[in-house]
């Protein structure tokens, strides 16, 4: 994914930032942008086909997959969804980024937390879920500490 972001920023050089995890990656275009004359579904249609054509070129690099005459090619044919919104203001623009980095660091807890359960813990995927459903942050990390 970061490899098809920084194509798509290599491409819109209004972009100024992109942020990525999980399955999503936001982009953050200059408030004075003029790109496609700030048509919102031909930007949006252009980032994303870009993004997701990057995705599937650089996926051999990256990833293994099924070998096809020397060329490894996902398994399954990628694809992403996307949307653009406008923040109001700058603060509005920082709190969205604030989000996305706390919805990564709950998800990196959970995955992280998840694969000792399975890896050093001996539990299967199934007992792994069960343990975890209803935990906080805390419970977690006590978890990891004592694994």
């Amino acid at each position: 994914m970061n490899f098809a972001a920084q194509e798509v920023m290599k491409s819109f050089t209004d972009i100024v930032m992109s942020y990525g995890q999980s399955d999503e990656c936001s982009f953050v275009f200059k408030k004075s942008t003029k790109v496609f004359n700030r048509r919102q579904d031909k930007i949006m249609s252009c980032v994303l086909s870009l993004f997701s054509s990057a995705y599937t070129y650089g996926f051999a690099d990256f990833f293994g997959g099924e070998d096809q005459g020397g060329f490894t090619r996902p398994l399954r044919i990628p694809s992403f969804d996307g949307r653009i919104v406008l923040y109001p203001s700058l603060d509005d623009l920082k709190a969205y980024i604030n989000w996305r980095q706390v919805d990564c660091h709950i998800n990196n807890l959970y995955n992280t937390t998840f694969w000792a359960l399975v890896n050093k813990g001996g539990l299967s995927n199934a007992e792994a879920h069960k343990r975890l459903k209803g935990t906080f942050s805390k419970d977690k990390h006590e978890i990891l500490h004592s694994q």
